[in-house]
This record gives C-alpha cells, structure tokens and sequence, in this order.
C-alpha cells in the first residue's frame, strides 16, 4: 500500500479524525451499559445540571468516567510501547505481552502487594516496573549471541519467561497470601478497579514517558533503514535503543500496575496504523497513541456489556481479537 508523504496538514487530518472518534468512543461507553443514560444526562452530568438523575450522575462520574480514562490510557501506553518494541527489533510480532514484558510486570506488583502491608500509591507501580524491566533484560540476554540479536529466539524467551512469571504469579497468590485472589483477574487484564487514585499516578508519566520517545521519531525512522545506515546519519544507535527499550518497559509497568495483563493491544494497533498511516514515526507515535486508547475504550465496553450484568475479563476481548492476527503475522513472517 502506498502512502502520501507526510504534511504537516496530514498530521492534522489523521489526529484531529482519530480524536474525534476517541471522542465518540467515549460518549458510547459512558451512555451504555447495564443502566442506559442518555446522552444528554451524559453532558448534564459533566456541567451540573440539576435535570440528571443523582443515579445517572453517579454512575457517569463515579463508576465508568474513571473507568473510561483508565482504558485510554493503558491502551495508548500498550500501544507505544508495542510500536517502540516493533521498530527496534524490526520485526511486526514483538510487543509487551509477548516479549512477557506485562507478566513482569505484574509479578513485581503482586510481589509488592504481597510483602508490603498497605503499600503506597507508589510502591506498586514502581514494582511493576522493576519486573518489566528485569524480563526485557533477561530476554535480551537470552537472544542476545555472537554478537547479534536474534529476534525469533527473543520472541520464544519471551513466550517462555511470560508463562514462568504467570506462573508464579500463581503460585504467589496461591500459597502465599490468600487475600489476593483478586489477582487472577490481572492475568486476565481488567479495568473494573479504576480509581481516581490510579490514573492520577499512572497517566502523567506513561504520558510523558509516551512524548519522549515520539521526540525520537526520527531516529525510529533511521534505524528502520538499517542501523548501520542510522549510525552514518549521526544517531547514537546504541544509546536510543538503550532508552527506548528502558522508556517502553516503564510504560509497560505502569500500565500493569492498574490492569493487569493486558494482551495483544501493542501487537495489533501498531501493525494496522502501520499499514493505515505509513511507516513514518512522526505519525505513527500519535496516531498509535489515539487509536490504541479507542480500542482500549471499545474492548472494555465490549467487556461490560456482552454477557451484562456479568463482566468478561477486557484481556479477554483482547486476546480474541489479537490471538489470531498473531498466527497471521507469524505465517506472514
């Protein structure tokens, strides 16, 4: 598929159309769910209005906006980090959960949960990001020879440490502390425990950790080409990878800390702004950004309202969707 060069008319075009349909996204997983509000008792419920039902305006603020701010922002940090992993390894399979970057991520959070009594609003997060950290580094070692990395065998050390870390995740909950029973849901992903609290400590650094690498768009779009040919062109290749795998593990682990394991986001957005937006950094950042959180928003209502008034896990609609574009992007590869 051929693409029209980037303009800075362009750019607008694709952010303004993908914020407006966040913007909609929006307003249908707040008007619907077991209880329909209007959308005008939507609106009313933002601007005061003494016509909205105190139910309504308690459902809208209070049970599904924060839930709703919780969904962009995992499915935006998911899908950047997706989109970082993908342009460094070059190769369309690599994401968060399958490099078992979300499983780390998730043992250091219920670890901290464990060993901690009544763990700060920090703690977590931070531990969250120590385990996404540590298995990007133990993956990479592992497929890390002779001097080259081997992205196949770096997949497949993913997929193997992932499941080690589920798995002991488990055991954790199982054996350990039987109050965090709860914490099967994070190996499904779920959203259900949105809180004031949560987005107040998870959003402003995956959104800033999120603008730091779209700074670096033009050395993406270099190393795509080669590194060698990236290294000619003045980037310092080794120092870029060495802060954008670190940058992409730190949103990783935030996001974790709040949803648990949320699977195949940053495998399928990047690939199709990929093939929608073209191949350049400079819009794939933004436009992965917003499209990730809509579909984040659409997973999640899909969650709520398919089997109402039983929730379904939103790992769960996820996987659906991105289990089998992973077979397809593994028989393509």
């Amino acid at each position: 598929m051929t693409h029209s060069p980037l303009t800075p008319r362009r750019t607008f075009v694709v952010v303004a159309g993908l914020a407006a349909a966040l913007l909609l996204a929006a307003l249908i997983a707040l008007s619907f769910g077991s209880v329909p509000v209007s959308i005008g008792n939507v609106a009313g419920s933002f601007t005061g209005s003494s016509s909205v039902p105190a139910a309504e305006r308690t459902i809208i603020l209070e049970i599904r906006l924060p839930r709703l701010l919780l969904a962009i922002i995992v499915g935006s940090g998911l899908s950047v980090a997706g989109l970082v992993f993908q342009a460094l390894l070059r190769n369309p399979l690599a994401e968060p959960y399958i490099l078992g970057i979300s499983s780390g991520g998730t043992a250091g959070a219920i670890l901290a949960m464990t060993l901690t009594a009544g763990p700060g609003i920090f703690i977590v997060p931070l531990a969250s990001f120590a385990g996404s950290a540590a298995v990007m580094g133990i993956v990479y070692s592992v497929a890390y020879r002779r001097g080259k990395l081997d992205t196949y065998t770096l997949l497949l050390a993913g997929v193997m440490i992932g499941a080690f870390f589920n798995a002991f995740v488990l055991l954790v909950v199982a054996v350990v502390n039987q109050e965090l029973r709860s914490a099967f849901l994070w190996l499904m992903g779920n959203l259900s425990g949105a809180s004031p609290v949560s987005i107040a400590v998870v959003s402003p650094p995956v959104i800033i950790a999120s603008l730091a690498l779209y700074t670096q768009a033009k050395g993406f779009n270099l190393i795509a080409t080669g590194e060698e040919t990236a290294m000619q062109l003045g980037i310092n290749v080794g120092t870029l990878k060495k802060w954008a795998y670190l940058l992409a593990s730190f949103i990783t682990g935030m996001v974790v800390s709040v949803s648990g394991v949320v699977g195949f986001v940053g495998l399928i957005i990047p690939h199709i702004c990929r093939m929608i937006f073209g191949p350049d950094h400079r819009l794939l950042f933004p436009a992965a950004f917003l499209t990730g959180a809509i579909f984040m928003v659409m997973a999640d209502f899909i969650a709520r309202i398919a089997l109402a008034p039983t929730e379904i896990p939103v790992g769960a609609v996820t996987a659906a969707i991105g289990a089998p574009l992973f077979v397809y992007l593994l028989r393509k590869a």
